[in-house]
């Protein structure tokens, strides 16, 4: 397998501009990708259990249809749930037993929402519909072929790409959201809903944050104690990026609200989707948790993606944690970004191509080939294993660092 190693010149942080963006918990688009990847990780889990091994599926699809509310201070109510389709391809039977998909994605979405929003009851506000069916016999003969010759096989032609370590701005963007995200905030704050959206931009040395908070109206008395609650939010939020930036920090929240709060960002359960926004699988964060159109990105879908085959899912989880390792365990490689390709029916660990791109100058790219090529072609040859790390959380999807080794 021949590894690509290359100079590159790519400092998000010493570009006139940079913009980082993140969807929280409870927006409608990072609903339907962790409600996908929570169907995928208990279908893997059954298979493993019930049929000794992981099964054919992908579960990849959601789109989540907003319902209707009337949001109201110290009240409100939903007229009309959200619903939300989970879509996708899995096996349904397996060593003469059906497989409970059904029952599958329902425990699974109403356990993940119970357990991720304090004012959003599943039973009251969601209506869940589960269109998954058998998949494509040609897919699923190359995916047993594995259990057959002991080599997994790429059922998809894909790319997956990954970079380390954070910009300064991207760590703020990052940081902030992880407070924002916390339960420790809806502990403290309970009117804090869960459905947050961050556009970090930053200019020179100034970084600006726009921040949409939902608020929830049933924990609110009234316009003045939103304000009050909007403007320490604000402050918080403005200390936590502080923290990490050395450029100078401002952070706005719910920029859209009438200036003497006559009309202002309330919700009754914490979320855009009971009335304001839809979501799709796809549409959100990348697999690190951040959108950053200034990095190397791809448009796959990661989430629901089986975690045995399919390289959509496999090579952008890969990807990453070998740029890490490449910073962490390189002192010379200022940044690292990797790049992996596969051919549909060509074996997972030998992908096509593998593009490494180094923050140093060519001959120190050139004299590091070995030491990158060793810590590639290690991440490589664990792949046999990464539905076992997804399973247990040692490594998961919209975190950094992807790995808790």
């Amino acid at each position: 397998m021949e590894i690509n190693v290359r100079s590159i010149a790519n400092r998000p942080g010493a570009l006139p501009i940079e913009i980082v963006e993140h969807k929280g918990l409870g927006h409608p688009d990072s609903v339907c990708d962790w409600l996908a990847e929570e169907l995928c990780l208990r279908l893997s889990r059954f298979y493993a259990a019930q049929c000794g091994a992981v099964q054919h599926h992908n579960v990849d699809k959601a789109l989540l249809i907003g319902g209707v509310a009337e949001p109201a201070f110290g009240g409100g109510e939903v007229t009309k749930p959200i619903e939300i389709y989970l879509a996708g391809r899995a096996t349904a039977a397996c060593s003469g037993r059906s497989v409970p998909i059904e029952d599958l994605a329902r425990e699974g979405t109403a356990e993940w929402l119970r357990g991720h929003f304090h004012a959003l009851d599943p039973a009251r506000h969601v209506k869940l519909h589960c269109r998954v069916r058998p998949g494509s016999p040609e897919l699923i003969e190359l995916f047993e072929r594995a259990h057959k010759t002991g080599t997994v096989l790429a059922n998809d032609t894909s790319c997956g790409v990954g970079f380390a370590p954070l910009s300064e701005m991207e760590t703020v963007v990052a940081e902030t959201a992880r407070a924002l995200n916390g339960p420790e905030l809806s502990v403290l704050h309970p009117a804090i809903g869960e459905d947050i959206k961050i556009m970090g931009l930053r200019e020179g040395r100034s970084i600006h944050l726009t921040v949409a908070c939902a608020m929830i109206g049933g924990f609110l008395k009234d316009a003045a104690e939103y304000m009050d609650l909007k403007a320490r939010l604000t402050a918080a939020l403005t200390e936590v990026a502080r923290r990490h930036a050395s450029s100078k920090v401002a952070v706005e929240v719910n920029t859209a609200d009438a200036p003497d709060g006559s009309e202002v960002y309330l919700t009754v359960t914490g979320t855009s989707a009971e009335c304001g926004d839809d979501g799709e699988a796809g549409r959100g964060n990348r697999v690190n948790g951040l959108i950053t159109p200034m990095r190397p990105m791809t448009m796959e879908s990661v989430a629901g993606k089986n975690p045995i085959s399919h390289v959509g899912k496999l090579y952008n989880l890969a990807a990453g944690l070998i740029a890490e390792r490449i910073v962490a365990e390189i002192p010379e490689a200022l940044g690292a970004e990797c790049c992996l390709v596969s051919q549909i029916g060509r074996p997972v660990k030998e992908p096509r191509l593998v593009g490494i791109g180094l923050q140093a100058a060519d001959d120190v790219a050139r004299r590091l080939q070995p030491a990158v090529a060793k810590i590639a072609a290690d991440e490589l040859g664990r792949l046999d294993d990464m539905w076992r790390a997804l399973n247990s959380g040692e490594i998961g999807i919209g975190r950094w660092p992807f790995s808790r080794r």
